[in-house]
Formats: structure tokens, C-alpha cells, sequence
């Protein structure tokens, strides 16, 4: 039986050992041999402090940080929504490997992030600007749909690049609006497959996986089976939006 190796941030990276201040100031241990990979622009603070060879965090700029970046991405009519602000919170806690808040809001760092919410509530947007804080074990963002299209095309190697590549880490984005796809006339659920693999990679060094999703738990075992739905309990924190939430893109 496969035993979890389990690796926490503050082994893996440089971040780690986190501690806030009423909300404001969160620690984050840096090398500063490595280089950041979020450079801070001339014309916004910068969102941090180092201090005895830690990131020293201010809550308050991170979040007009986050803003700026989201306004060069996505238009200059971008803005985080103060109702949000718990999520973006625990999101931000995490992916700076802030340990001590993380265990007070129940996220466990050896997890990955599973973002659920209704369609058009800003998930795909939030996972694109934490990768700015995501040092130095930062993600790409990839459509499932685009996953499955390229098993359409390429076939079983893309199974294999999506999930046993080691360390390296994704976002999937979207599950469960993919469709299932065949190769030479076999019908394969990519999604379910490549999911099963993270699984293992995750128990054989620690490989986290991210993800964002609009469905529940029953409709995301309908489509990937109760095998999967079991398995990502332990791929991911989970972290929902209300399911009230407008469509902000309106």
C-alpha cells in the first residue's frame, strides 16, 4: 500500500513559519538568493517588507496589489470585490505558505487549492493573479476543455503530461465542462484519468494540484466517479464562493 510523502511548504520552499497581525501583516520566509517572480511596478507600493530574511506581508497593500495586477490583466475596470474578501484571504494565506493562519482557517499546505463557485464569481481570475504570490512553486492555468482537445489530438501522452509530470504544478480550470474525448475510436474521461495520476503523484513526492470548479460534489461524482470524487479529498482544500454570487462579468 502507497504510503503519503508528505512535504510541506516550509521544507519545500522558501515561504513558510507565516504569522499575521490583526489581519494586516503576514510573514513569509524568503532566500534571497532567488530572484521573486512577481517584480513590483514603479507606481504601486510594494506589498511587502523583508525583514530578518522574511517577506513581511501588509494585507492591506497585497490587496491593492492583487487590483493593480488585475487591472493590467484583465482592463482597467478590474476590481476585487469586498465581499470576496474572505476568500481571497485564504487564498492569499496559502499560496504565501503562511503555515499559522492557514491551520487556524483549516487549510493544509501538503493540499492543493479547489476553488468552487458559480459561473462568471471570478475563480479563473483569482487563480491567475495568486500566482504572483505563489513563489517559488508557481502554477500554469490550463482549461480542461483545452486538455481534452489536445487528447483528441495527441491521444494517452497527454495523460501523462498533465499528470505524472513531477513538481510540476497545475490549475485546471473548469472541471467538468469538458467533454469526454476519443483517440482512434476509444472514448477516454481524460479529466478523471489525469486526476487519479496527481493523486499518485502527489503521494510519491508531494505534487500538489489545483482547480476551479462550478459544480458540487454530486455532479462532479456523476461525471469522474465516486473513485475520483474520493481522491479529492485529499488532492484539495476546498474553498467555495457562495452560491449566490453574482456574475461579475456583467
Amino acid at each position: 500500500m502507497m504510503t503519503k510523502n508528505i512535504q510541506h511548504r516550509s521544507n519545500s520552499s522558501p515561504f513558510g513559519g507565516g504569522r499575521i497581525d490583526a489581519e494586516k501583516s503576514i510573514r513569509g520566509r524568503i532566500n534571497t538568493k532567488l530572484k521573486m517572480n512577481h517584480s513590483v511596478k514603479p507606481n504601486i507600493e510594494p506589498p511587502f517588507k523583508i525583514v530578518n530574511n522574511y517577506r513581511l506581508y501588509d494585507f492591506k497593500k497585497s490587496w491593492a496589489y492583487l487590483e493593480f495586477l488585475g487591472r493590467e490583466k484583465f482592463g482597467p475596470k478590474f476590481k476585487l470585490q469586498e465581499s470576496d474578501r474572505d476568500i481571497i484571504y485564504k487564498l492569499f494565506i496559502y499560496f504565501i505558505g503562511d503555515e499559522e493562519n492557514c491551520k487556524k482557517h483549516g487549510l493544509e499546505l501538503d493540499k492543493g487549492i479547489l476553488l468552487n463557485g458559480p459561473v462568471g464569481c471570478g475563480k479563473t481570475s483569482l487563480m491567475h493573479l495568486m500566482k504572483k504570490f505563489a513563489f517559488p512553486n508557481s502554477y500554469a492555468v490550463k482549461s480542461t476543455r483545452e486538455i481534452a482537445a489536445e487528447f483528441n489530438q495527441f491521444g494517452y501522452s497527454v495523460i501523462l503530461k498533465y499528470g505524472k509530470t513531477p513538481k510540476r504544478i497545475y490549475c485546471f480550470d473548469d472541471l467538468g465542462v469538458e467533454n469526454n474525448m476519443k483517440y482512434y475510436g476509444t472514448e477516454c474521461n481524460t479529466i478523471s484519468e489525469i486526476l487519479l495520476q496527481r493523486y499518485d503523484l502527489n503521494l510519491i513526492d508531494g505534487t500538489v494540484t489545483h482547480a476551479t470548479t462550478n459544480l458540487n460534489a454530486e455532479e462532479l461524482e456523476k461525471l469522474y466517479g465516486n473513485r475520483v470524487r474520493s481522491r479529492m479529498r485529499e488532492l484539495f482544500n476546498l474553498i467555495s464562493f457562495d452560491r449566490d454570487v453574482g456574475d461579475k462579468r456583467r
